[in-house]
């Protein structure tokens, strides 16, 4: 079945090459397809475009679908052509002819975009809350080590004392960042594109504003034409949110490799967590934080995939887009997976107690020793000079270690405002089931 199908029959050649991924990729969208559809049924039958009898039919065989999607019996079947197709196709088989019906004021076009709305935002709240996991589990080792401290590296030499509590507190205040940034894209996504039809409106009376109620959608997506413009868009902001998560895992990843060698050993994992060699028996491989480093460098693609794929598209729906879905299906696997990964080798971390009483890094204390003099009147360029003189005569010797009270120093983490911080972001984050939400519409059926 294709909801476009006329009295040609389509070279099966065409139909494998333009559809048969979505035969996959669409079970992802097929409760947020069947929520959408309720909403639009309820609507039909609100604005009198169908009676109340066949709006409570087409509920009552959309609940059933519902059902059988849960259970993961809803299959596309061979020759179908999508989610929407085989909805529509078994809609009428259960209930009749009522069931051709539930196309009426909308197209294709506005199905597929509500459904990839809805399915994202659950994703995106859910990817939210999975990013949290992390979070805490950072600030939790930085309150617990934060008084071992480690040298702090600029052009990765040496430079000053840090700790592993500004260390590890770090990397949670980057994380906050990036949940504002998914917060943004879902702001973005959160607008009702229903009703919007093939990008020019229908001349039904149709009610948008009645399916973002229904949908919980925050807004209407208002102009039609944008409807199809927005496709890429929409989508490039959720793809620069996952790519600046990513970059941070690919960060963190790529110091905890560093951290592990031979030369630092400022962190280590037991046997269980890491791997070895074919050949070399003292090898200690980190290669979970590897390989999280490289699928979350492939993810920090993902916003030029999606510009390239748009990049000269005019207005107006193009299959080209369609490509879209399977890039941000993929993302949201892979970046839970690597965040997954991530808060289990955080929970069987080793830190390094005594990194800072190793006498290689005895200059990390310079800056200490500058600073002494400075509270002591010496100007700080003199007392800069003084201390770079005896580091050359190499009669430096190291300093006693000053008390740190400023914001965001290794006294002073901060990490309860971080904390709250992030909880404030964590508030548009709702993670809305297909299930409440049909349940919701069902009531005010």
């Amino acid at each position: 079945m294709k909801l476009w199908k006329k009295d040609a029959v389509p070279d099966p050649r065409v139909i494998e090459f333009t559809s048969a991924g979505d035969r996959t990729a669409d079970l992802r969208l097929a409760d947020w397809d069947i929520a959408g559809s309720m909403a639009h049924s309820i609507m039909l039958g609100k604005t009198g475009l169908i009676t109340t009898a066949e709006k409570d039919e087409l509920l009552r065989g959309l609940a059933a679908l519902y059902e059988k999607a849960v259970k993961g019996d809803l299959i596309i079947e061979e020759g179908v052509e999508d989610i929407h197709s085989q909805v529509e196709k078994e809609l009428t088989d259960l209930i009749g002819d009522t069931g051709k019906k539930i196309h009426t004021g909308r197209s294709r076009n506005d199905q597929v975009l509500v459904d990839l709305r809805l399915w994202t935002r659950n994703a995106i709240d859910a990817l939210a809350m999975n990013l949290e996991r992390l979070f805490n589990k950072l600030q939790e080792l930085s309150e617990q080590h934060k008084d071992k401290l480690i040298p702090g590296y600029t052009h990765m030499q040496p430079a000053m004392v840090s700790s592993f509590g500004l260390w590890f507190g770090s990397w949670a205040e980057a994380l906050a960042d990036d949940l504002l940034i998914l917060g943004s894209a879902r702001a973005v996504i959160d607008r009702n594109p229903l009703g919007t039809g093939a990008g020019y409106g229908t001349s039904l009376p149709i009610d948008r504003k009645l399916t973002t109620e229904l949908l919980e959608f925050s807004s209407l997506l208002y102009n039609s034409a944008y409807a199809s413009l927005s496709r890429g868009k929409a989508e490039l902001a959720v793809a620069s949110a996952i790519a600046s998560a990513a970059q941070t895992l690919a960060r963190f990843s790529d110091e905890v490799c560093l951290f592990m060698t031979a030369e630092f050993r400022f962190v280590d994992f037991p046997d269980e967590f890491i791997t070895g060699s074919s050949i070399m028996p003292q090898k200690r491989n980190p290669d979970a934080f590897e390989l999280i480093r490289g699928r979350t460098h492939i993810l920090q693609s993902l916003p030029a995939q999606v510009s390239m794929l748009v990049t000269g598209l005019p207005s107006g729906y193009n299959r080209d887009l369609q490509l879209l879905k399977q890039l941000i299906f993929n993302a949201f696997s892979e970046i839970n997976e690597c965040i997954d990964m991530a808060a289990v080798m955080l929970e069987n971390i080793k830190i390094n107690d005594n990194i800072a009483g190793n006498p290689l890094y005895n200059q990390i204390y310079s800056t200490e020793e500058a600073n002494r003099l400075v509270k002591e009147g010496v100007p700080f360029r003199d007392a800069y000079k003084a201390v770079s003189s005896m580091i050359g005569k190499k009669v430096f010797e190291i300093t006693s270690l000053s008390e740190y009270i400023h914001e965001g120093s290794i006294g002073n983490l901060c990490n309860e405002e971080v904390g709250k911080l992030f909880l404030e972001r964590m508030k548009c984050f709702n993670s809305l089931q297909s299930g409440e939400l049909i349940a919701a519409m069902l009531k005010l059926k």
